[in-house]
C-alpha cells in the first residue's frame, strides 16, 4: 500500500465544447456551487468544436468564486512558456489564487504542426517540457535579481524581466504515462495527472508508474511524497454495483478510498458534463471517501 498522505481533492473534467456556447462555463459554475475543489478543461487548440481553453479558463474564473481551475492539460507546443507563465500568474492574481498549471508535452503532432507548431519526437518533447517548466518558474520568481536567462535547446530566454508573481504557490501538474516523463514529473513537478481509462492494466498500472515518479524525485533530492498523484476518472452511477466506479455513491466512495490508500491517489477529477452528476459526486461521494480514508489513516497511526 502507498499512501502519500495528501488531503483529498475532488474535481470536474469538463468538455470545453463551443456549442452551446456557455455550457462549459455553466458546468464550472455548477461545480463551484456544489463545493468541488477543482474544475478542469482539456486543451486541444486545433479542435474547432472546442473553445480555446485559456480563454475559457479566464471566463470561468470570472464566473466562479471558490473553485480552483486548471487545464487538463495545457498544450505546451502551442503555448509559448514565457507568455504562458505571465498568463498563469495574471489569472491566479485576478482569481484570488485559484489557478493551477496542468501541462503536457503534446501528442497529436499532425494537428499541432497544422496549427504552426513544430513537430517533436517523444524524447524531444520531454526535454522541451523540462525547459519550459524552468522558464515558467523563472518568470514567477519575481523576487530574484536580474533578468531571466535560459539557454535551452527548445526555449531560450535572454534578459526577459521577471514577474508578476502569482497570488499563491501555483502547482505544476504534468500529464504523463511513459517512464521518462514520469521520472521528469518526480524531478520537477508538483503533481502527476493521468487518466484512468488510458491505463491498459487499470489501477494496477499505477504501482509501477508511481515507482518511476518516486525514482525521479529521489534522484533529484526531493521527497517523493511531495508529488501529488491526481487521476481523471469516469464512471456511472447506478442502483447496484457492477464494476469499478459503476454503482451507487457508497460503492464509488469505497473504490476511490481504495485508490487513495493503495495507490496514493489524492485528487479525483470526474469527467462529466451533467450538473446533477457533479452535484452527486460532490454531495455524496466526496465526503464519504474522505471519511473512509481518514478512518484508515487514523487506524494506521495507532
Amino acid at each position: 500500500m502507498t499512501d502519500y498522505g495528501h488531503d483529498l481533492l475532488f474535481g470536474a473534467f469538463v468538455t470545453p465544447t463551443a456549442q452551446p456556447v456557455h455550457h462549459a462555463v455553466d458546468l464550472a459554475v455548477a461545480a463551484d456551487r456544489a463545493g468541488l475543489d477543482l474544475v478542469t478543461f482539456q486543451d486541444h487548440p486545433y479542435q474547432p468544436r472546442f473553445h480555446d481553453t485559456w480563454t475559457l479558463l479566464s471566463y470561468a474564473a470570472a464566473r466562479t468564486e471558490q473553485i480552483h481551475l486548471s487545464g487538463n492539460v495545457l498544450n505546451l507546443p502551442l503555448r509559448q512558456p514565457a507568455v504562458l507563465a505571465r498568463s498563469a500568474a495574471s489569472l491566479d492574481l485576478l482569481s484570488g489564487g485559484r489557478f493551477e498549471l496542468g501541462i503536457g508535452a503534446g501528442g497529436f503532432w499532425d494537428a499541432i504542426e497544422a496549427m504552426g507548431g513544430r513537430r517533436l519526437s517523444p524524447g524531444q518533447a520531454v526535454d522541451a517540457l523540462e525547459e519550459a517548466i524552468h522558464v515558467i518558474r523563472e518568470v514567477w520568481a519575481a523576487d530574484r535579481p536580474g533578468g531571466i536567462r535560459v539557454d535551452g535547446t527548445y526555449y531560450r530566454v535572454h534578459g526577459a524581466k521577471r514577474g508578476p508573481a502569482p497570488a499563491h504557490d501555483v502547482k505544476v501538474w504534468i500529464g504523463a504515462y511513459k517512464p521518462r516523463m514520469l521520472r521528469l514529473t518526480g524531478r520537477v513537478a508538483d503533481g502527476w495527472l493521468p487518466t484512468l481509462q488510458y491505463l491498459q492494466g487499470g489501477p494496477a498500472d499505477l504501482t509501477a508508474m508511481n515507482a518511476h515518479i518516486d525514482e525521479g524525485a529521489a534522484a533529484a533530492g526531493r521527497d517523493p511524497a511531495g508529488v501529488r498523484r491526481l487521476l481523471n476518472i469516469g464512471g456511472r452511477f447506478a442502483t447496484s454495483g457492477r464494476a469499478l466506479l459503476d454503482g451507487p455513491p457508497e460503492q464509488w466512495a469505497e473504490d476511490l478510498a481504495g485508490l487513495a490508500l493503495e495507490y496514493g491517489v489524492s485528487a479525483f477529477i470526474l469527467a462529466a458534463d451533467d450538473p446533477a452528476t457533479l452535484e452527486l459526486f460532490a454531495a455524496e461521494v466526496a465526503p464519504a471517501t474522505r471519511e473512509l480514508v481518514a478512518a484508515e489513516r487514523a487506524r494506521a497511526t495507532r
